[in-house]
């Protein structure tokens, strides 16, 4: 009877050691984190920033491979094809591991069976902003001005957004839903040709990170329309939510987080979490996410993996009632 339990008792001690073995040397060459987002956006600054602080705890370069496109499924697909060693990371958000998944057909990965949970960075939310030479000349003061020209000239009025699937996309496709009106949708790839587009009035308005639209706001570059938290923004008091510009229960919070392939060893991915969440409240970077309109979180992986289930539960109705469609 206790010669049954000598084989797989031994065999459970050697596969604990060996992850302790591994995590111990780890890590012992560079680190790739990579972004399914163009440069200069706030998912790259997150990124750059993030691994900043990884390589100075961890003594190993964190090289950012940013792989645009699809709405961040290229770099998720891949991220979630590599080896389980730690040496391969996603900075994913609320586009790549939740909304992309159910719009796109056969993305190749298992947005939730496909990685190992590490870290929640944090969430923001996102600014409607619009040309100002155009809402000048139409009189558009405020969201509620905005729909009445949108009813008044169906179909004329484009927004632009980061890509199909993004948080932007599904706020734009919403506030369509909800206003009642017919809007036409314009992609860009990354977050900073979009808010251009508007900026050079390609399009007439966007949604987009406050830390992004706030500062062009505050210069008179965009002209700030409604926030889509729950509150309003503290840095910026005077621009109303979009429940106070009269649609009820509209809010829309986006996360950020670091995930890595499944089935990445226990004792690797508690050794990123502590260092990760360390440098959330580091001086180096936690005035950077105050910047970046991040509320900042302090999660274990298994906390951040219950988050993420909840977000597959809640947003499957809410894109479908988007009507949002991958290409």
């Amino acid at each position: 009877m206790i010669a049954k339990w000598i084989v797989p008792l031994a065999f459970v001690t050697f596969a604990f050691g060996a992850d302790g073995a591994l995590a111990q040397n780890y890590p012992s060459k560079p680190i790739r984190m990579v972004v399914g987002f163009a440069p200069g956006g706030p998912a790259d600054v997150m990124a750059r920033l993030i691994g900043q602080r990884i390589t100075a705890a961890l003594g190993q370069p964190v090289i950012i491979d940013n792989r645009a496109g699809a709405g961040g499924t290229i770099a998720a697909r891949a991220v979630s094809e590599s080896e389980p060693d730690g040496y391969t990371l996603l900075l994913g958000n609320t586009s790549t591991l939740v909304i992309s998944p159910l719009i796109y057909r056969n993305i190749g990965y298992d947005p939730l069976k496909g990685f190992s949970p590490i870290s929640r960075l944090g969430t923001t939310s996102n600014l409607m902003v619009i040309n100002p030479a155009f809402a000048t000349k139409q009189n558009i003061k405020s969201v509620p001005d905005l729909i009445a020209y949108a009813k008044a000239n169906p179909g004329k009025l484009n927004y632009s957004t980061p890509g199909i699937g993004t948080p932007p996309h599904l706020i734009g496709e919403l506030f369509k839903v909800r206003a009642g009106i017919d809007v036409v949708h314009v992609p860009y790839k990354g977050g900073g040709l979009a808010i251009q587009a508007v900026i050079a009035g390609e399009v007439q308005y966007t949604v987009e990170n406050p830390a992004v639209a706030l500062p062009l706001a505050q210069a008179g570059t965009v002209k700030a329309l409604a926030v889509t938290s729950d509150t309003r923004h503290p840095q910026a008091p005077e621009v109303p939510t979009m429940i106070e510009s009269g649609l009820p229960d509209f809010v829309s919070v986006s996360f950020t987080g670091v995930v890595g392939p499944a089935n990445i060893p226990a004792p690797i991915i508690t050794r990123l979490n502590e260092v990760i969440n360390a440098s959330l409240r580091s001086p180096e970077v936690a005035p950077t996410l105050v910047k970046l309109a991040v509320d900042a979180k302090n999660e274990t992986p298994a906390q951040f993996g219950v988050f993420l289930a909840q977000e597959h539960a809640r947003l499957p109705p809410v894109v479908k009632a988007a009507g949002i469609q991958g290409e």
